[in-house]
């Protein structure tokens, strides 16, 4: 019986497979002494209950603290506490880690339901051959593309993210040998780095999954969609892979010309790295006469471009590659019976899945840089631009008018900003980029803050002044739109775009294709949990609309962060949700810190997760659900509890204690000194902190450190009451059971709750300034859950994922002393201590966010 149909059974695989076995090993890494303190990993099972017993009776963290101290070791002075938490929370760090690999291990034991696969969709196929020919066709209209980012939502470093992966397989056979020597290696390595990672160390470590997991999970779904239904990569790309480390330009002045310049050419070099290791397989049994002198060419091709990092003059050669392979599977068919010639036909797959390039990195840059661009360029004689004076001044509907787009080739002088060099630097760049890994290399120009839609026509006017041809303008134009603002007028800058005519001519060059991305985070920061959802989902109708009038063909890229509150959650649940309004043809979306490693960091979890959205995109084409097409009562319905949710949420905002509660509470002030992101935790880095200037996942990531996740869920109660209260509880019933696109929301949103716990902070209800602040917090929880219980008809949060549930469950439980800490040493803070002691509680904060945050995985 499948996993859906039994999740009591599957409940229990989990406990005997996981849960018991982390007790086992747990029990284990406990006895190994790798800190000086021998008694360390025997004083924290005593220790973890203390603050469980502690949190039950809503104690304050330094009442728990404090007297775990007085019963277990009364004997050691302050400075010596200190150091046995910090001890603490290096073995717990490691339980994380422990768990992780548990799970990963255990994964296939565990996910035995084939629904929602790729071997589902061929099940299907095999019923008839019309139901082969009609997911072929869908299969060959859809494409997936997964874009990993290199945002900080989990702080594993490379050497660790290795140990895991070797523990991982060690634990699949219970290779106790193994696995206590790799606990050792694991306990003496260092979790934290020294210093904030470039963007280049960035690129390097998300790298390492391109390289040991996406390449062998996407070239085995390749392989069997070739084999299943004749999809050849090189006709048609079901799969391919987005980059943004080294692109990824808006907000981070760390990422530069130069640095894209080094991760376009790792990428390419880690591809053919990946072609060097499997092109030596094949030379071991493709060894006959007549095909000697290609295979040497290739072996020289490969090697090469793997290895020599100063290459003089790297170019395309995906063609040249394949037009080798072909010949040398051709020469395998006619003259030795065709032995082998399958390894060949794999190899040229992914040689076409992956060219010269592994994935596309994009950039991106915020609009308001690009308009300085612009007005920088406008200054400098010599530039026939043939605008009229004052055009920056111009109102948007004369700027469309007064566009000439002419070619030209601006100078960079000396007094040119860093920001101004650096995009003009940048475009030039991406066309050498294309010269030497391919056209997909570097495609894609995201703006950031899109607001207008001159805002894309003078970024494609930048592109002609820097030696680009209209004509040859091989790059897709992205706006993103993030705020609630920004999501009500998109469909109104598209529509100037589609009847431009400029735009009209590249958009033909291009195939008549537009992608158009959606930001989850900071819609949420914006506007509250119910609000960005639901004006993201009108966004989406209103686009598509647009779109289908003007026969464009429309993608949505989605920016997508691990938890809820972020766009994360079950992501294939909202893809498979979407109804006919909106265009679903690709699924293009970002992928991010523990999303990465918890849903593709295996071979076998980053197989099973692509090819579950590559099926919600195809089964929602295929069988479309009436139900997912919101009739206008419905759209009413939820457009009416998003408008309450916002109001609730926007109140939240404006308190006069929301931002001191936030710093005085939570790490958020001091994110910025952990060593864990390239990029600045707020923009206007040296001005005092704002609500607006803090970057979404700085301020989700700190709600979460609270325990209290507000932004997955602030509002949502009200907004059930309200319609509760107004006699419209059944209506929101009928729309929770029918409607994919609710339902999903609302689960996900008990997701993000099922993370909460109000108990370690209960001490501050008793609070003289914040008490009353708490209460409001504490008092929305308990009316969302209370109410989401209802419309459920379930007693427990996620009672119909127990599996989730149970995991989240065992990691809130590992994680719990690390949060009584954090407490404890921000309480500690708050208290004015001397100097010394300051930075000692600050950095006993700061090791804490690590593991909370690493343990957070089963959000994405």
């Amino acid at each position: 019986m499948s996993s859906t149909q039994n999740p009591t059974h599957r409940e229990a695989i989990f406990n005997n497979e996981v849960v018991a076995r982390f007790e086992l090993y747990n029990s284990l890494f406990q006895t190994l002494p790798f800190y000086q303190v021998k008694d360390t990993g025997i004083l924290l099972p005593f220790f973890s209950a203390h603050c469980e017993k502690g949190a039950a009776q809503e104690l304050p963290p330094t009442e728990i603290i404090e007297s775990f101290f007085k019963k277990y070791v009364p004997d050691i002075d302050h400075r010596e506490q200190i150091n046995r938490l910090f001890r603490f929370i290096q073995y717990i760090e490691r339980q994380v880690v422990l768990f992780d690999a548990i799970e990963d291990s255990s994964f296939n034991k565990i996910t035995t339901d084939q629904a929602g696969t790729l071997q589902g969709l061929t099940q299907q196929a095999a019923q008839s051959d019309e139901a082969r020919r009609q997911i072929s066709d869908e299969l060959r209209a859809f494409s997936l593309r997964p874009v990993l980012t290199a945002h900080p939502t989990q702080f594993y470093p490379g050497t660790v993210l290795g140990i895991i992966t070797d523990l991982t397989e060690a634990l699949k056979t219970n290779d106790l040998d193994n696995i206590n020597v790799l606990l050792q290696q694991l306990g003496k390595t260092p979790f934290l780095n020294k210093k904030s990672p470039t963007p280049v160390d960035e690129a390097v470590s998300l790298v390492w999954f391109l390289e040991n997991t996406f390449y062998h999970a996407v070239s085995a779904i390749q392989a069997k969609l070739t084999e299943e239904f004749d999809i050849q990569p090189g006709d048609h790309a079901v799969m391919e892979l987005g980059f943004w480390p080294g692109g990824d330009r808006d907000g981070n002045p760390n990422v530069t010309t130069e640095t894209t310049r080094e991760v376009s050419s790792l990428l390419r070099q880690i591809i053919f790295r990946c072609y060097y290791r499997d092109f030596r397989l094949l030379k071991r049994r493709i060894t006959f006469r007549g095909i000697e002198d290609k295979m040497a060419k290739l072996y020289e091709l490969f090697y090469e471009n793997a290895f020599n990092t100063h290459l003089a003059n790297p170019r395309n050669i995906q063609n040249e590659l394949i037009e080798l392979l072909t010949s040398v599977k051709q020469t395998l068919i006619n003259t030795h019976g065709g032995l082998f010639a399958d390894i060949v036909d794999r190899f040229i797959q992914k040689v076409q899945l992956f060219g010269c390039y592994f994935a596309t990195l994009d950039i991106r840059q915020d609009s308001r840089i690009l308009r300085k661009v612009v007005s920088y360029c406008l200054q400098q004689p010599g530039l026939d631009h043939g605008l009229p004076d004052g055009y920056i001044e111009l109102p948007e509907e004369a700027k469309l008018k007064a566009l000439k787009f002419k070619e030209g080739n601006v100078k960079i002088v000396g007094d040119a900003d860093d920001m101004v060099k650096d995009t003009l630097n940048t475009i030039r760049l991406v066309k050498q980029i294309q010269q030497e890994n391919g056209q997909k290399g570097c495609q894609r120009f995201i703006i950031s803050n899109c607001q207008q839609a001159s805002d894309i026509l003078q970024l494609m006017d930048l592109f002609l002044w820097s030696g680009w041809k209209a004509e040859e303008l091989t790059i897709d134009f992205m706006p993103l739109f993030e705020t609630v603002n920004d999501l009500e007028a998109a469909a109104e800058v598209m529509e100037r775009l589609y009847t431009h005519e400029f735009y009209q001519q590249h958009l033909k060059r291009r195939g008549n294709f537009q992608t158009i991305m959606l930001g989850f985070s900071d819609s949420t920061k914006d506007g509250g949990y119910l609000m960005a959802n639901w004006s993201i989902y009108k966004a989406k109708v209103e686009l598509t609309a647009i779109a289908r009038k003007h026969n464009v063909k429309l993608a949505f890229f989605d920016g997508r962060g691990g938890p809820p509150a972020r766009g994360g959650g079950k992501t294939h649940r909202f893809y498979a949700s979407m109804g006919g309004e909106i265009a679903n043809e690709q699924i293009q979306l970002t992928i991010q810190g523990q999303t990465i490693s918890s849903q593709y960091g295996s071979v076998e979890t980053a197989r099973f997760n692509l090819e579950q959205l590559l099926s919600a995109g195809v089964t929602s084409a295929l069988k479309p659900k009436g139900s997912d097409v919101l009739t206008h009562g419905q759209k009413s319905l939820i457009a009416d509890m998003a408008a309450e949710s916002y109001d609730r949420f926007m109140a939240l905002r404006k308190h006069p204690l929301f931002v001191e509660y936030l710093e005085k509470f939570s790490p958020l002030k001091l994110l910025s000194k952990a060593n864990i992101s390239s990029r600045p935790t707020k923009r206007n880095a040296d001005a005092p902190l704002k609500l607006e200037d803090l970057r979404a996942i700085s301020f989700v990531t700190a709600w979460s450190q609270l325990k209290q996740s507000i932004p997955g869920f602030y509002g949502v109660g009200t907004a059930l009451k309200k319609m509760h209260d107004n006699g419209k509880w059944d209506e929101v019933k009928q729309l929770y059971h029918t409607a994919g696109f609710f339902r999903t929301v609302l689960d996900n949103c008990m997701m993000s709750m099922s993370k909460s716990d109000f108990r370690v902070t209960a001490y501050l209800g008793k609070d003289e300034r914040f008490g009353a602040f708490w209460k409001m917090l504490k008092d929305e929880f308990d009316l969302t859950r209370t109410l989401l219980l209802e419309l459920t008809d379930t007693h427990v949060l996620m009672e119909n994922a127990p599996v989730d549930r149970r995991s989240i469950a065992v990691r809130e439980r590992i994680v719990l002393p690390l949060v009584i800490t954090q407490h404890y040493a921000l309480q500690l803070l708050n208290k004015n201590p001397d100097a010394e002691s300051i930075d000692i509680y600050n950095k006993l904060v700061l090791r804490t966010v690590y593991g909370i945050v690493n343990a957070g995985r089963n959000l994405a």
